[in-house]
């Protein structure tokens, strides 16, 4: 998550180099109240009284894009769709809004939900349209040097394919599952423990268990993994040891 939002706030500062003009000194100072804002919460106030009082801002997707991460940040999922879905209405290429909905439908819908078909249906089809976008996306500023970028569209084109092995968790679709989370893990310039973690998560559904405790092994391995994490990877892998063990 760490590494996500340091990626956001990098394209978040290249996208404000770029062509996006404040119109008067009252605008420029609430637009920047949004990025200077010490908490969450007055981030996404700062944004909301961009919204209110500057109806004509060329800055209104990138500070509803704050807000929704911002909300994502503190926890509050259903805010952080509501900006996204936003962000989406004024700017419908936005990839970083994509990745974020489509990564909270994902990671919010249970398998016995009633409205599960649709949200899995919406988180899909924004996946796919944010790994689409970021392979044809240029640079948001030409200053951003060339291997900076090229680094931050694998690693959110993974974070599309992380969401997509979500998606096919929740249905039970191991195999599929299995395969988007191997193209995550393989593709990310920046290695995720998390997306590791699910891997492994999804061989174990699957009963390739062989498989699934060499994936928490290396997830153990990784250098920076906190010990809450790798507690809950000491129990998933022990548990597989446990069903391997018994199919024996």
């Amino acid at each position: 998550m760490k590494t996500k939002l340091m990626i956001a706030g990098l394209l978040a500062a290249a996208t404000l180099a770029m062509g996006q003009k404040v119109k008067s000194p009252k605008e420029a100072e609430a637009v920047n109240a949004v990025f200077t804002a010490p908490t969450p919460d007055q981030q996404i106030a700062a944004a909301d009284n961009v919204i209110r009082n500057f109806k004509d801002t060329e800055f209104k997707p990138i500070v509803l894009l704050v807000a929704a991460q911002a909300a994502q940040q503190k926890g509050d999922g259903l805010t952080a769709i509501q900006y996204g879905t936003r962000t989406l209405e004024a700017d419908p290429k936005n990839y970083q809004a994509m990745l974020l909905v489509s990564g909270l439908l994902a990671q919010g819908t249970r398998e016995f939900d009633l409205d599960k078909d649709e949200k899995l249906g919406r988180a899909t089809k924004m996946a796919n349209e944010a790994i689409t976008t970021m392979n044809s996306a240029t640079k948001p500023n030409p200053q951003l040097a060339d291997e900076k970028w090229a680094d931050i569209k694998k690693d959110m084109i993974a974070q599309a394919h992380d969401t997509l092995g979500i998606i096919a968790m929740v249905q039970k679709k191991w195999d599929p599952a299995i395969a988007e989370f191997k193209t995550s893990v393989e593709g990310a310039a920046t290695p995720d423990a998390t997306s590791s973690l699910r891997l492994a998560s999804a061989y174990l559904g699957a009963a390739r268990y062989d498989e699934a405790i060499a994936v928490f092994d290396k997830v153990l391995a990784m250098p920076g993994v906190n010990d809450q994490f790798k507690k809950v990877a000491t129990a998933e892998k022990q548990r597989a040891e446990k069903l391997k063990a018994a199919k024996q």
